[in-house]
C-alpha cells in the first residue's frame, strides 16, 4: 500500500474563512497514482475544520448563519473566561464540524457529488496560517 502525504499553507482572516481545497485535493491523489483507497484532509488545530459543501456564495452564508446560530460568537464560553481570548465560539464551532475528512478514492478519483467540494474553515478571531494536510493512502496504478 502507498502513502502520499502533501502539505498546504491557507491564510486566514478574523472572520470564519471558508478555502475550497477540492483542486488541491484532486491534485495530490492524481500525482500518487492511486486508483482505490483513501484520501485524508486534515488541519492540525482546534479552532479550524474540514468538511464538504457546495462552494458557492449563497450556501456558504447560509453555513456561517448557522454556524453562528449554534455557536454564537458573543455568548458566553467558560474557556473565554478562562483565557481571555474570545474564541471558545471557534472551539466549539471546530469541535462541530471536526478536523478530518476522509474520502473514498476510486478509478483514481475521490468519490465527491457533482457540487460537493472539500473546505476547510479557519474560525478563529484572529488571523493565523492553517497547516492542511492531505494524505493518500491505497494501491498504486499498475499500468492499466
Amino acid at each position: 500500500m502507498a502513502c502520499h502525504v502533501h502539505n498546504l499553507e491557507l491564510p486566514g482572516s478574523s472572520g470564519t474563512d471558508i478555502h475550497d481545497v477540492t483542486s488541491q485535493v484532486l491534485a495530490a491523489v492524481g500525482q500518487s497514482g492511486v486508483r482505490a483507497g483513501l484520501v485524508t484532509v486534515h488541519t492540525p488545530g482546534s479552532t479550524a475544520a474540514v468538511t464538504t459543501i457546495e462552494h458557492e456564495p449563497g450556501v456558504l452564508e447560509d453555513l456561517r448563519a448557522a454556524l453562528e446560530r449554534l455557536a454564537p460568537q458573543g455568548a458566553h464560553y467558560a474557556h473565554n473566561a478562562r483565557w481571555g481570548d474570545g474564541n471558545g465560539y471557534a472551539h466549539v464551532r471546530a469541535a462541530l464540524l471536526g478536523p478530518s475528512l476522509s474520502l473514498p478514492i476510486e478509478n483514481g478519483r475521490p468519490l465527491l457529488g457533482q457540487w460537493q467540494q472539500v473546505v476547510v474553515l479557519d474560525l478563529d478571531n484572529r488571523p493565523r496560517r492553517r497547516r492542511v494536510v492531505i494524505q493518500v493512502l491505497g494501491e498504486q496504478c499498475r499500468g492499466d
